[in-house]
């Protein structure tokens, strides 16, 4: 059975751990040849005449006196070609990027169905990665253009801004738009208000760097 895959499982809750065994027994693509609920007990009895596991799944609230986060890089350590994959309940952003920055190559949540769970072990094991649908959608959002909490301008503003980048001074400006020097010194207490600076150079730095073109209000 050359083309088997060896499965190990580190998971301490016991109906968890017998329903994954009984999802792998079903299928003769799958061997386990190890399981522990603990990483500190699974590095102990690591396997060497069979050996070790092709695809790891880890749980990361665990027993011992290291979670399943933490044992990561351990086991990457000793068990270099293993794929890991996290299975677990949690779906915090801090745990899933510490989990993928630290070696695993999947991330699934403890409600994911077993036909998917199959389906992640073949993936990575083929080289690939998985997450389930919920942790894909927050590594997406985490790398997605950070919404801005400022508040629009206006086109009227806007066009006081473009004065200001090029270097008008209030005058020019209020000359140019037909406009009360006044009323640009109002719109540029406005500005600074709305975007919460208190400098021309930061007014510029911003337009330069791209950061006003998503605050447009084309109304």
């Amino acid at each position: 059975m050359s083309d088997t895959i060896r499965i190990g499982i580190i998971e301490d809750e016991t109906l968890v751990l017998e329903s994954l065994q009984g999802l792998f027994a079903t299928n003769p693509n799958f061997q386990i040849v190890q399981t522990a609920n603990t990483v500190e007990r699974f590095l102990e009895e690591a396997l060497s005449a069979t050996g070790g596991p092709h695809v790891l799944l880890l749980d990361i609230g665990l027993p011992g006196g290291m979670s399943g986060l933490e044992g990561i890089r351990l086991l990457r350590e000793k068990m270099p070609t293993t794929e890991i994959i996290m299975l677990t309940t949690f779906e915090e952003s801090d745990k899933i990027f510490k989990a993928l920055c630290a070696g695993a190559t999947a991330y699934l949540t403890k409600r994911t169905p077993f036909t998917k769970i199959i389906e992640a072990v073949l993936t990575v094991h083929r080289g690939g990665s998985y997450m389930s649908p919920s942790i894909a959608r927050k590594v997406v959002e985490h790398f997605a253009p950070k919404k801005s909490n400022h508040q629009t301008l206006t086109p009227r503003q806007q066009q006081i801004v473009e004065g200001i980048v090029e270097g008008l001074s209030y005058k020019m400006i209020a000359d140019k738009l037909l406009l009360a020097v006044e009323t640009v010194r109002d719109h540029i207490k406005h500005i600074y208000r709305k975007l919460e600076i208190n400098s021309k150079g930061e007014l510029i730095r911003m337009k330069l760097s791209g950061e006003l073109d998503e605050l447009r209000d084309e109304g």
